[in-house]
């Protein structure tokens, strides 16, 4: 078996890339899948997260896309000839660094897309022309549809972490790409896990694959120290502060369930002094590109994040992982402790079990197949004793250090006062169920008014009559000095009119005679 770089029969540019970046022995994945790759092979491989399958799938294929290297500036001379899609946009650009850094001295173009940008620079870019492209399933179907790329001259396609594509849905789109590509192929798949959903994809879309398992199916690293600490969710954050300062950890991801609960905890630690950030699916791109690369250039200790992070981050020399949250998928635990510990270095996993936990740490058990013992930590008690009170400044005095400040002036007013008022009724009923012994104490009561304790006395008889027995008088009608007075017009007729009486008609007169 092949172990160190210099036996591959690899090109002087890759291998001028590859000592640059450190290379030298390879790892078991790495070495058992590159030879079987160079042959043409489809592979399906599984390997533990964190032992290098990014170079093991792209330094073979850039070997193969060798003899389709050329300085042409024309876009037809640069057609995408490998593909390769992860589940998040994340794993997406730290691939295509990859990527970049083992071309380096080729002529192979690469470039990703993902979503959470804008398109226009995406599709200027995919015009060019790339031999390699690094996309999520999502964001490559957009460019599919608006003929921003053409993929039926695609020799290789990598699908990385492809369990994780199926858990987040991811099957129908991978179903749509696959329908665009040629027939004749090779066909790779990489995964830290294998299920029979993934088997049943393998078998779907790969030809005769060579099956590589460089280790037990989610098994976890050996170099990674597990803990499992019993803790109530109230005390999480001091259990890890304590955590923190006993070890001298300087970075660390902190893994949640849920996107609120990811930044409210990032928000809490942050206020207590904590250098923190949060990372998780409601950020944009541009926020959660900048909280990683304020990670990994140390600017942030704490690196609070959801799921989004826990696959395929390669980020070195991060010390610890602690689960501020057991995940609900069993699988996750495997990726998340593998964000330490990586390339064969020492890492620490810490896990906070409270009591709700139960059927989680049951199916955790179920996949790694050993039973988890949990461990008790002591924690200091609270500086702040039962017995205390205010003294009205915004902070809680201890009730042992009360004898030295009771000659304040501060304190002796507030004191008096409260000595001096009548107790209420609240403070009476508890003074009188803490002592059973003792006679019940009774509020004094209010001194009685003279006016409301006198009887009632009648009226004198000569005095005016209450208003409810006097009769009832019509009121003058009061009017608005605004409303002015009707004006007074002349009548056209004194008296009552005259009625008109009908003459008689004039008898009609004879017509005169002639005579003859």
């Amino acid at each position: 078996m092949t172990q160190s770089f210099s036996e591959l029969s690899l090109s002087p540019a890759i291998e001028r890339a590859v000592a640059e970046m450190g290379y030298e022995t390879m790892t078991p994945i790495q070495a058992q899948a590159i030879p079987v790759v160079l042959q043409g092979r489809d592979v399906m491989g599984a390997a533990q997260t964190g032992t290098g399958k990014t170079a093991a799938f792209t330094l073979p294929l850039l070997q193969r896309m060798m003899k389709h290297e050329n300085a042409s500036t024309s876009p037809a001379r640069h057609p995408v000839r490998a593909l390769v899609l992860l589940p998040t946009r994340e794993l997406a650009d730290q691939v295509a660094e990859q990527v970049k850094l083992y071309a380096k001295y080729t002529q192979l173009r690469s470039m990703v897309v993902f979503g959470g940008m804008d398109m226009k620079p995406q599709t200027a870019e995919l015009k060019k022309g790339v031999e390699v492209l690094v996309a999520t399933p999502g964001r490559l179907l957009d460019h599919i549809e608006a003929k921003n790329c053409v993929l039926n001259q695609v020799e290789y396609v990598v699908l990385d972490e492809a369990d994780r594509m199926l858990d987040i849905g991811f099957l129908p789109d991978l179903q749509r790409i696959l329908s665009y590509l040629p027939k004749q192929r090779t066909t790779l798949l990489f995964s830290a896990t294998f299920s029979s959903e993934i088997k049943r994809l393998a078998g779907s879309y790969l030809q005769d694959p060579v099956t590589i398992e460089v280790a037990r199916s989610n098994a976890t690293a050996s170099t990674v120290e597990q803990h499992f600490y019993s803790v109530d969710d109230d005390d999480k954050r001091s259990v890890l502060k304590k955590i923190l300062a006993e070890r001298g950890l300087k970075q660390a991801f902190v893994f949640v369930n849920s996107k609120l609960g990811c930044a409210r905890l990032a928000r809490s630690l942050e206020r207590e002094g904590l250098n923190t950030t949060a990372l998780h699916g409601d950020k944009s791109q541009d926020e959660r590109l900048k909280a990683l690369e304020a990670f990994k250039s140390g600017a942030v200790d704490l690196l609070v994040c959801t799921d989004v992070a826990a696959r395929g981050l390669d980020i070195k020399d991060v010390p610890a992982v602690f689960n501020f949250d057991i995940p609900f998928n069993a699988e996750d635990y495997v990726h998340r402790i593998g964000r330490t510990g990586r390339a064969g270095a020492s890492g620490l996993a810490v896990s906070f079990v409270s009591a709700r936990d139960a059927r989680l740490m049951g199916d955790l058990e179920k996949l790694l197949g050993k039973k988890l013992e949990l461990e008790a930590l002591e924690l200091e008690a609270d500086k702040r004793p039962a017995g205390r009170f205010n003294d009205g400044q915004r902070a809680w005095q201890a009730a042992e250090g009360a004898d030295e400040r009771r000659d304040s002036r501060e304190v002796r007013e507030v004191r008096e006062s409260r000595e001096s008022r009548p107790p209420r009724d609240r403070e009476v009923r508890s003074e009188a169920r803490a002592g059973a012994a003792t006679r019940p104490v009774r509020a004094p009561r209010a001194p009685a008014d003279p006016l409301f304790d006198k009887p009632y006395e009648p009226s004198a008889s000569g005095e005016t009559p209450p208003s409810w027995e006097a009769s009832s008088r019509p009121t003058a009608r009061t009017v608005s000095p605004n409303i002015k007075s009707r004006k007074k017009v002349p009548a056209l007729f004194k008296s009552a009119p005259v009625p008109m009486v009908a003459e008689p008609s004039p008898e009609p007169v004879p017509a005169p005679v002639q005579e003859d």
